[in-house]
């Protein structure tokens, strides 16, 4: 699982809304890449520095781009069945409140729409365990 998210490059195949990535930097444990995503006529892209603590944690902080501020971390546990207990949290913060407004009325079904991408993205790398995946939002 940790691989699955650490791998952004591939993030415009599955993941609704991302229509671009680009990697900047790409180390052992850095990465800094420009992802842009659109939605209809509307397209933003911003910079984040994504440091690689493998295989347990990902964080992301915000360099650039039209948000105040973003951060997100990846915590990544084995189960005890074999599969991967993930927990993510995300922080963020849009420069302009109008448009805070009226992305706030679309994100929790967006972020539910991303997880279920997630979820999938590893049901087709890893196949399926006895234990199936579950996510709060």
């Amino acid at each position: 699982m940790f691989d699955l998210v650490a791998d952004v490059r591939r993030y415009p195949e599955f993941l609704p809304w991302v229509v671009a990535v680009r990697v900047r930097q790409d180390d052992a444990d850095l990465m800094v890449a420009d992802m842009s995503v659109g939605f209809k006529s509307l397209r933003e892209t911003f910079t984040s520095r994504v440091k690689l603590d493998r295989p347990g944690h990902i964080d992301v902080d915000y360099v650039s781009g039209p948000l105040k501020h973003l951060r997100n971390d990846w915590h990544f546990k084995p189960h005890a069945s074999g599969g991967t207990d993930l927990e993510f949290c995300v922080d963020f913060e849009f420069r302009s409140k109008i448009f805070e407004r009226l992305a706030g009325a679309f994100f929790h079904e967006a972020f539910k729409r991303m997880v279920a991408s997630f979820e999938a993205r590893a049901l087709k790398l890893y196949g399926s365990r006895s234990r199936s995946a579950t996510s709060a939002a």
